[in-house]
């Protein structure tokens, strides 16, 4: 339509504009907007315009300025809010455009809406004297929006603008002025938003009166038995309600003399019994006595006799298991009738697979050993068609790597941050990938790449800022997000992806699920841990900080937890910077709130390396529940003449959702602290965290904020110096051919249970004996989870000997020579 002349050069404006929405449940909002003049609206969703379908379109026109009204509505889904959960509000805008230009409308904020089961604190009963002021606590269940707080008596809700001696306070507490008997009853705390109503544990108020004393009555006259006495009642007032009786006496009486009473000498019957009364206090003198000097002489003799006995523990030696003759080994003879004519007898060379360890904090596995390494191919053809098996120690160039895979159709899944990636050439001897210093692993299992196939394998863990890993409202990332690829790769049986959990590992507290992320983007739970399927792709090892995944498909993975109740804790690594060169009268001491896991702490290593800081103590760890109670930090006991803090309150406080959401990798809050003087150096102070109505840590500390101006030590972040991909035999602890042979004695099944059944036992993983039990090679499976597991600690000997308690000849042949392999 053409505009009227008159308003040819107006902008639009805007006659409604959009609203913040919550979305209830599974609902979707719609948004609205409508302006004059205007030709064009269209609505801008997180930066990206929406797309023209979607838009609800009506033009209507004023009648009283002949204008054209445009008015355009569209629809917002829960699925698109929480596509950016945890990282981003979801916000809309609406932009109208006119002959002479265009105007934004006011953002809209859509939220999607919860009240959590939990009320972050519940009212406590109590007993309370008459007149006494009460005061009730109520912290509603987190929510959104906010919850509001009524509160009720005996079901009856509880009105201050009827009744002045109740009042509520601005934090939802109940303050009952001066109590009275008729407020004996049962308190509840509500909270209702528009999604649901909650109601606390009802907290039993009983006002009570204690007993008085009436005033004492007049003193009776003297009576034939020379005393005289006087009452009083606790009937002033009488106790009520549980109220305590009258304390002290009802009853006094004094002796007294009278013409009734005249006043005796004792007689010859009193010396007598006062005699007696002494003669007995003197004989139980002498008997305690007595009994005190056995039981000492007692005791000391039990002294001598504990102090002797440590004389038989000196001596003590652990015996070890010793051949019988040399070159053959002599283990424990096997009842079962199965045939081991064709294993080797020869003395293991156990000292090839010791392993040393180094740095302060990881141990380092020293890859030397069997076989010697070559930089050459993997393979070498023999003219027969037959290989010669080398180790393989792969540096491969990550740039170079990234560049030959540029053409691969796959080449979009690849990630570009190579510090954090390992990249490795694998065929059917299989191999290892590790990202060091982060416990991310992956274990490529002989045969599990088709024999003939040569695959090219990366390994990387994900910035959680770079992923929307759409997390529910009570939700938390349990892991690293880790993707092992390229996705689609054929492989014959499953490769051991080890990686770092945070939580405490007791799946009764927790719901916990595997989550996969297709070649699309999209993300779907594959597994949900405990009640896995042995005929899925998928299974999980659960340790106490390291889960190990089974899997038969290369991607993206994370696992994703949700608290049963309220004991379901996370384990947060609390760790302490601070500038390592100070100048001026200010100095700050960060504190980091992380997941413990070991790639976030590798991640803020490197970043205070970069802004040039320093580690001022160890790291604690924190267990951090789902109670809905926020985590505080706050600093204590600062030598005053030398130091102050600048925090204006008492303490920090981090919100109990910005920790268990996991989302915000580097959570952190910084005391700023000042000194009176350049010259002062020394700092001592206690530095506390703690959960409100949880667990606590504190930090002791006391050193020279000047003397040591080193950086982030660097033995932290040298503490897997590992080769990143290892190809081959060197990837293994146990050799090819022993391996081959272990599996081919254990694998069919002996009657008395001597067989990979009782070697799953031995090494406590019974829990798994289904799962085993569905592979064609049960042991080879073990043996790859014993390989994931003791790659940096692993003990050769300690293999070995349970081998030797099965009663297996082969399990101790641990040398072999590189012809035969």
């Amino acid at each position: 339509a053409t505009l009227p002349a008159a308003f040819s050069d107006l902008l639009p404006h805007f006659l409604v504009e959009p609203e913040d929405e919550f979305i209830v449940k599974n609902k979707p909002v719609t948004l609205t907007c409508r302006s004059t003049p205007a030709t064009q609206i269209y609505f801008k969703c997180n930066g990206e315009w929406v797309h023209q379908d979607d838009h609800l379109i009506e033009r209507t026109v004023d009648p009283a300025t002949a204008l054209p009204v445009m008015q355009v509505t569209i629809d917002i889904t829960r699925q698109q809010v929480e596509k950016i959960f945890g990282l981003d509000e979801y916000w809309c805008q609406c932009v109208a455009w006119s002959t002479t230009g265009t105007q934004k409308s006011q953002k809209a904020y859509i939220r999607i809406a919860y009240l959590r089961k939990n009320f972050e604190e519940e009212p406590q009963g109590k007993e309370v004297a008459l007149d006494q002021e009460v005061l009730l606590h109520c912290h509603p269940p987190e929510g959104v929006p906010q919850a509001e707080v009524e509160w009720q008596r005996n079901e009856d809700v509880i009105d201050p603008a009827s009744d002045p001696n109740f009042f509520i306070t601005a934090d939802h507490n109940l303050v009952i002025k001066k109590a009275r008997l008729a407020d004996t009853g049962n308190y509840t705390c509500v909270a209702k938003n528009i999604v649901a109503r909650r109601k606390s544990t009802s907290a039993t108020v009983l006002v009570y009166v204690d007993g008085g004393w009436s005033e004492w009555s007049k003193w009776s006259a003297c009576g034939a038995d020379c005393s005289m006495w006087r009452s009083r009642d606790c009937t002033q007032p009488s106790p009520g309600t549980g109220g305590k009786e009258c304390q002290g006496l009802d009853f006094q009486s004094l002796n007294c003399t009278s013409e009734q009473c005249p006043q005796t000498v004792s007689g010859a019957e009193d010396v007598a019994l006062y005699v007696g009364m002494v003669a007995v206090a003197l004989c139980l003198t002498l008997l305690l006595i007595v009994v005190v000097l056995v039981y000492r002489r007692k005791k000391e003799g039990l002294d001598a006799d504990v102090a002797d006995s440590s004389i038989l523990t000196t001596g003590f030696q652990p015996m070890g298991i010793k051949p019988s003759k040399p070159g053959v080994w002599a283990p424990r003879a096997c009842t079962c009738e199965c045939s081991n004519s064709h294993l080797l007898t020869i003395q293991p060379d156990l000292t090839t697979t010791t392993t040393s360890y180094q740095g302060s904090l990881r141990s380092r596995h020293d890859a030397a050993g069997k076989f010697s390494m070559t930089n050459g191919p993997l393979l070498d053809p023999l003219p027969n068609g037959s290989h010669t098996l080398h180790n393989g120690k792969l540096n491969p160039d990550p740039a170079e790597f990234v560049t030959r895979l540029s053409t691969q159709s796959y080449f979009k899944t690849l990630p570009r941050d190579v510090a954090n990636t390992s990249y490795g050439t694998f065929n059917f001897l299989g191999g290892r990938l590790t990202i060091p210093n982060t416990g991310i692993s992956l274990l490529i299992p002989p045969e599990a790449i088709p024999r003939g196939k040569i695959y090219e394998i990366y390994l990387t863990v994900q910035r959680k800022e770079d992923l929307r890993l759409p997390l529910a409202g009570c939700q938390t990332l349990l892991s690293p997000v880790v993707s092992c690829g390229p996705p689609g790769v054929v492989l014959s049986r499953p490769v051991i992806l080890s990686m770092d959990h945070c939580f405490d590992a007791c799946l009764d507290n927790w719901a916990v699920r595997l989550k996969k992320q297709s070649y699309e983007g999209a993300w779907e739970d594959v597994l949900l841990m405990g009640e896995e399927l042995v005929s899925e792709p998928y299974y999980c090892q659960l340790e106490t900080e390291t889960c190990r995944l089974f899997s038969e498909q290369l991607g993206t993975f994370a696992l994703v937890g949700e608290s049963l109740h309220m004991g379901a804790a996370k384990r947060l690594r609390l760790v302490l910077f601070s500038d390592t060169y100070c100048s001026t009268l200010e100095y700050n001491i960060r504190v980091y709130c992380m997941d413990d896991t070991q790639d976030v702490f590798k991640e803020v290593m490197q970043m205070e390396r970069q802004l040039g800081g320093r580690l001022i103590d160890e790291p604690h760890v924190l267990l951090f529940k789902d109670s809905y109670h926020n985590l505080r930090l706050s600093i204590h006991d600062m030598p005053q003449a030398h130091w102050r803090s600048k925090l204006l309150a008492g303490y920090q406080e981090i919100p109990f959702y910005h920790i268990w959401n996991g989302s915000q990798r580097y959570l952190h809050c910084t005391f700023t602290l000042e000194r009176l003087s350049l010259s002062t150096c020394e700092l001592t102070c206690q530095l506390c965290v703690w959960q409100v109505e949880g667990e606590g840590q504190s930090f002791s500390l006391d050193f020279n904020i000047a003397k040591d101006t080193r950086a982030v030590d660097s033995e932290f972040l040298l503490m897997d110096s590992n080769a990143t991909a290892l190809a081959g035999p060197s990837a293994f602890q146990i050799p090819y051919l022993i391996r081959q042979k272990i599996c081919s004695s254990l694998d069919a099944p002996c009657p008395n249970g001597a067989d990979w059944r009782m070697l799953a036992q031995r090494l406590k993983l019974e829990r798994h004996m289904s799962f085993f039990a569905s592979k064609a090679s049960p042991t080879s499976v073990i043996l790859d989870l014993w390989e994931a597991q003791h790659f940096h600690s692993g003990n050769i000997n300690q293999l070995a000997t349970v081998m030797a308690d099965i009663g297996k000849q082969e399990a101790m042949i641990f040398l072999v020579s590189d012809g035969e392999c």
